[in-house]
């Protein structure tokens, strides 16, 4: 808030040259929609959301070798949100797990490699 930029461009990008274009990018493409966007978040549904996360971080880890679904586990190398290694964490423990890691980008990893990751998505709903 004290740099006067969209929270989004710092959680969800990285600091480099090639990330703050990525999320100055993706800003302008979230303005393109007019018509039925979402209603922005409440200040109870933020704090519900974060005791979420906050309870959800405590827990133990899960058993998810159950899971025999094939899961497409996407991320940015330099998340600050979900950081990268639970997410490697993640494909790793799921038997049918697939990794895609982002270089040079955050959370918002998918949004700044979009297009590369409707290729992905696609490719991989398409086994």
């Amino acid at each position: 808030m004290l740099t006067l930029q969209d929270p989004k461009q710092f959680l969800f990008f990285t600091r480099t040259a090639n990330g703050r274009r990525g999320g100055k990018e993706f800003l302008a493409r979230l303005k393109e929609r007019t018509d039925g966007r979402d209603k922005a978040i409440s200040l109870t549904s933020y704090s519900a959301q974060l005791k979420a996360i906050r309870r959800w971080g405590t827990e133990r880890p899960h058993d998810l070798s159950v899971i025999h679904q094939p899961v497409l586990v996407a991320n940015g190398e330099s998340d600050r949100m979900v950081p990268t290694k639970n997410s490697v964490d993640l494909a790793r423990r799921v038997p049918n797990g697939e990794l895609s890691i982002y270089p040079d980008a955050g959370h918002g990893g998918i949004f700044q490699y979009h297009g590369q990751f409707v290729e992905t998505a696609l490719e991989f709903l398409e086994r």
